[in-house]
């Protein structure tokens, strides 16, 4: 049971990568077109590339846990 849950949530978690950065460069751009002013455009950059590796590690971390790899040995 707890196996096929991870395994499901895997699948959720592949997908939650790529749709968050592609909602916060959405967001990105609709807020700097709002205030075309340095400070915002620095604001969203840095949260944009801070949040690339969150992105990828969580589709690694689905991944794996479609793959099983996190299946408990016994």
């Amino acid at each position: 049971m707890m196996n096929q849950l991870r395994k499901w949530m895997g699948l959720i978690w592949m997908l939650m990568g790529p749709l968050s950065m592609l909602y916060l460069i959405k967001t990105a751009l609709h807020q700097i077109a709002l205030h075309p002013v340095t400070d915002t455009k620095i604001q969203w950059a840095v949260f944009v590339i801070v949040f690339i590796p969150i992105a990828i590690g969580l589709c690694i971390f689905g991944w794996y846990a479609w793959k099983d790899e996190y299946k408990r040995q016994m």
